[in-house]
């Protein structure tokens, strides 16, 4: 397994609990904005860290942990994910899973196999502007889709996120995506912060406001209550 990065702690990741987060490298989207630049193009030359030296790790913090992050870069890139997951779970962990649902079928079998707990999935943008968000890769957005669906039939905990960013989205993309997953259980909007590391390069790309961002949560209530903003300074 790819790990390139951990994270020992984190109160906000995974919803209720105290977890670590567990970063994979290698991503099949490509877009612009993305934080995570090393994780996405170079995901061979950053510093891994041994299977070995992770489980040792999640060992010592059982009971003390209740659950683990596995993020990316797109996990569900790794053939040997659903192995990995089972000996996370054997240890007693809950599992939050991040995706860009674009591989449904991997989504659902590690569903049904009950090896994720609760299943983040970012929404680049509408459906109309997906393919420009994502790199220009025009044939995803119906994996996508059935991701989606899958998620809104409530198999499984889960989220659904979108990071704002001004050069990407306008408002009506928001109503779009409002219709597009109406009734969902939780949607977030999350701000943007150029990390210096980004994909399509720093300086490029600029965040909503909180207030414009609280403009758009309450615009979108009527089609989902649940939403939420994040990364928002109160």
């Amino acid at each position: 397994m790819d790990i390139q990065g951990l994270q020992k702690l984190t109160l906000l990741d995974y919803p209720g609990k105290t977890a670590c987060t567990i970063f994979l490298g290698g991503c099949n989207f490509r877009c612009p904005y993305c934080h995570n630049a090393d994780l996405v193009l170079c995901p061979d030359r950053g510093e891994q860290i041994s299977q070995e030296t992770l489980f040792a790790f999640l060992k010592r913090r059982q009971g003390l942990l209740d659950g683990v992050c596995v993020t990316g870069g797109e996990p569900l890139l790794r053939r040997d994910l659903e192995p990995f997951l089972s000996s996370i779970r054997s240890l007693g962990f809950s599992v939050k899973l991040d995706t860009n649902g674009s591989f449904p079928d991997r989504l659902k079998e590690l569903v049904r196999l009950g090896l994720v707990d609760y299943v983040a999935m970012d929404i680049k943008n509408s459906p109309e502007g997906y393919a420009r968000t994502i790199g220009g890769l025009s044939d995803m957005l119906c994996r996508v889709e059935e991701s989606v669906r899958f998620l809104l039939s409530d198999t499984v905990d889960y989220e659904f996120r979108t990071t704002m960013v001004k050069e990407f989205h306008r408002e009506a993309d928001f109503l779009s995506i409002g219709e597009w997953i109406r009734g969902a259980k939780r949607y977030f909007l999350q701000g943007f912060a150029d990390s210096g590391n980004l994909v399509g390069g720093s300086g490029s790309f600029h965040g909503f406001s909180r207030q414009e961002a609280a403009h758009i949560r309450s615009l979108l209530l009527p089609c989902i209550s649940q939403t939420h903003l994040r990364g928002y300074d109160t």
